[in-house]
């Protein structure tokens, strides 16, 4: 019996805004994620809450992002706040199809100008087993990513489920892939995009991607498919080009 696809997404949305913050974009990503229609999305630089974008554009979503986002579509949405100011905050979100059983998000800052967090869910697959996701958003600077990356191996080795299946997705800011090393050693993982000795994909900017940022990660699953979605209609959406990856589950 072949196990069921399982088809994810991860995306930096820049807040809802066009590279530049040249226009409010939400409705247009809401689009567009409905049209890849994957069933886990992991989103970073997601806003919770902005009360002069509230003001100034008459369309803004009355809901945070990461709802608007999953309205009628994704079933269960969870929500990291990594960032809060005087008018709101944003951080990461995981947008699933099937139920959260989870949530937690670890702070993992290391520079105070330079607030970041882990966003972690349980999540319980269709033929009831779960899979670990923690979506990431990691550091500009080389040595704060590779302390972040090894207290988020240090966080998922004291899970109660240590060797489950695994997928960690996110803007790492990794333009030499120290991080994404140091993740492959300590938790025995694969870059979707990397695997056969070749690099992670190019990811930004969105319109001719350049630089190599965005990742999947993954352990207890093979890859049966990978895509990047850049150029247009991406381009206008956001500056990092979109990830998503079909997956299936490895026998235990």
């Amino acid at each position: 019996m072949t196990p069921p696809a399982l088809h994810i997404t991860t995306f930096n949305i820049h807040k809802g805004f066009s590279q530049f913050n040249r226009r409010m974009m939400v409705h247009e990503l809401r689009e567009c994620l409905r049209h890849l229609n994957p069933d886990i999305v992991f989103l970073q630089e997601v806003q919770g809450l902005h009360r002069g974008h509230a003001e100034r554009h008459p369309d803004w979503p009355t809901a945070a992002q990461h709802e608007f986002l999953a309205e009628d579509v994704w079933q269960a949405t969870a929500y990291g706040r990594n960032r809060l100011y005087d008018h709101g905050h944003h951080g990461n979100a995981i947008l699933s199809r099937f139920p959260i059983r989870h949530v937690h998000n670890q702070d993992i800052t290391h520079l105070q100008f330079e607030r970041r967090g882990l966003l972690h869910c349980r999540i319980e697959l269709p033929e009831g087993s779960p899979v670990h996701c923690v979506c990431a958003h990691l550091s500009l600077f080389g040595y704060s990513r590779r302390k972040q990356v090894a207290a988020l191996a240090d966080y998922l080795k004291r899970m109660d489920e240590p060797t489950a299946p695994l997928i960690v997705a996110g803007d790492f800011n990794d333009w030499g892939n120290g991080a994404g090393r140091l993740l492959e050693k300590s938790l025995g993982m694969s870059e979707v995009f990397g695997h056969q000795g070749r690099s992670p994909v190019r990811s930004f900017p969105a319109a001719m991607p350049m630089f190599r940022l965005d990742r999947i990660y993954v352990r207890g699953f093979t890859v049966q498919r990978t895509e990047v979605h850049h150029g247009q209609p991406w381009a206008k959406i956001s500056d990092h080009a979109a990830l998503s990856a079909h997956l299936t589950r490895n026998a235990n």
